[in-house]
């Protein structure tokens, strides 16, 4: 097994690496495809000799290896509401790392896949200037450098079914609508990321884990992925910040495990009907969680008279499911041009989380304007309703102390966004958010606006 040092260094050297890009929320590892090493839908292709002057890029693709940097760049500012006005600037330098170990080295249906970090900003928007608890901006985090995932996968049955092993996230493949990446808040479900320790294996926070997967025809998937069930472990401040470098690798946390069946219709590109996919998907964590609202004595938490240590459940769990439906197809149009609507519902028990309930929605309008094919735009929305007992608990702080305070219910987003590609492999996207109620707070409504550009080499 690889010593900490030693993954310090192969990660410096990947991440020495991005600055031969000229400079998104990350790639599922699977969608970044290539030609002779060159992404699709990449910014080298604009370059002489698609920035592969020496030919050194072709002949690793020839050898089974290849490689993608992303740079994204977010300059966001907080103009009404929330904690406070300002402006912040962050950014993600993402460095893939694929590898077809059947043609290096000849190990058959097998593929070794590492990716890595540089985050830098100057505040934190959600956190810092909004101070609510769904996402602003998806690559928001701890400036560092930091190991993202790192695994081994092994093919069967013809392609039909994989196993992954390694450093992973859960938030690639499960629990999300694919094709609401493009929004900034598109991130890990809030109602997990506020429930799970330190939020749960995904971004920033990848941790020891496995999954397979299991292709039924090409219209049916089933996933089930289980997971160390605290990425960053004890930690008095951001769990970023705790494991910061992504080297942790914990391995005997109580388990966190998740499972997905999806069903996929008219999919590809010759296919004329509307392009539908539906995922049916549920998640369990093995753990000790703290009850929101009452005391081991079975006294109220807000009681001063009461042990004030809560009373503790032996397991959490969630049930959700998304729906991306295509509701115009252009004529020789994909699956994902057009029109298309999405959505999301998830819940979990309210006893033990402090959200219970989330919908998500939104609409996206794709290659619509003739001479802007690649062109995209819509308008998303979150949802997120802290749980009863998060509510009755606020209550009962008041009732105990007699003093005015906040009852928390809800905090939604709403975001309209347009991305332009400038050349293949560059985009500029304006952005506008409205968050009511930032951490369930009315009156404290915040309005966001702002840019990202996004470049893949």
């Amino acid at each position: 097994m690889l010593r900490s040092g030693q993954i310090l260094n192969i990660l410096s050297l990947l991440v020495a690496g991005s600055y031969v890009a000229i400079g998104s929320v990350p790639l599922r590892a699977e969608d970044a495809k290539t030609t002779n090493g060159i992404p699709d839908q990449s910014i080298a292709t604009r370059l002489p000799q698609n920035g592969d002057s020496g030919g050194v890029r072709k002949r690793l693709s020839e050898s089974g290896i290849s490689y993608t940097i992303i740079y994204t760049n977010d300059v966001l500012s907080n103009v009404s509401g929330g904690n406070k006005r300002g402006t912040i600037d962050q950014g993600l330098v993402e460095d893939q790392l694929k590898v077809d170990l059947n043609k290096l080295v000849g190990w058959q249906d097998m593929t070794l896949y590492a990716s890595a970090f540089q985050i830098y900003n100057t505040g934190r928007i959600r956190r810092d200037y909004v101070g609510g608890m769904n996402t602003i901006a998806a690559i928001e985090a701890t400036p560092t450098i930091r190991l993202n995932e790192l695994w081994l996968e092994k093919s069967f049955f013809d392609g039909a079914a994989s196993l992954r092993i390694g450093q992973l996230v859960a938030d690639v493949e499960f629990f999300g609508s694919d094709i609401s990446n493009m929004f900034l808040q598109t991130d890990w479900q809030t109602i997990v990321a506020t429930s799970l320790p330190s939020g749960g294996p995904a971004y920033p926070l990848s941790t020891p884990g496995a999954r397979l997967k299991f292709d039924y025809g090409k219209d049916v998937s089933f996933l089930l992925g289980a997971f160390n069930g605290d990425p960053a472990g004890p930690c008095t401040g951001d769990p970023d910040t705790c494991n910061r470098y992504g080297v942790n690798f914990r391995m005997w946390d109580p388990a966190f495990i998740i499972g997905e069946t999806q069903f996929h219709t008219n999919q590809d590109k010759d296919d004329s009907g509307l392009a539908r996919t539906l995922k049916i998907g549920g998640w369990t964590h093995l753990g000790l969680f703290n009850d929101q609202r009452f005391a081991n004595d079975g006294t109220l938490l807000a009681n001063p008279a009461g042990s004030g240590v809560a009373l503790q459940h032996r397991g959490d769990f969630g049930i959700y499911g998304v729906l991306e439906q295509q509701i115009y197809r252009p004529r020789g149009g994909a699956a994902d041009s057009g029109i298309t609507v999405f959505s999301l519902a998830s819940y979990s028990p309210s006893d033990r989380n402090l959200v219970n309930l989330q919908l998500d929605g939104g609409i996206i309008f794709a290659g619509l304007i003739s001479k802007r094919q690649d062109d995209r735009f819509g308008a998303s929305f979150v949802y997120s309703r802290f749980s009863d007992s998060v509510s009755a608990f606020d209550q009962d702080v008041i009732n105990f102390s007699g003093v005015p305070g906040v009852v928390r219910d809800y905090e939604a987003n709403l975001e309209l966004t347009y991305v332009a590609q400038i050349v293949p492999g560059w985009t500029l996207q304006p952005d506008l958010q409205y968050v009511w109620h930032p951490n369930g707070q009315a009156g404290r409504d915040a309005k966001v606006v702002g840019i990202r550009s996004t470049v893949k080499y």
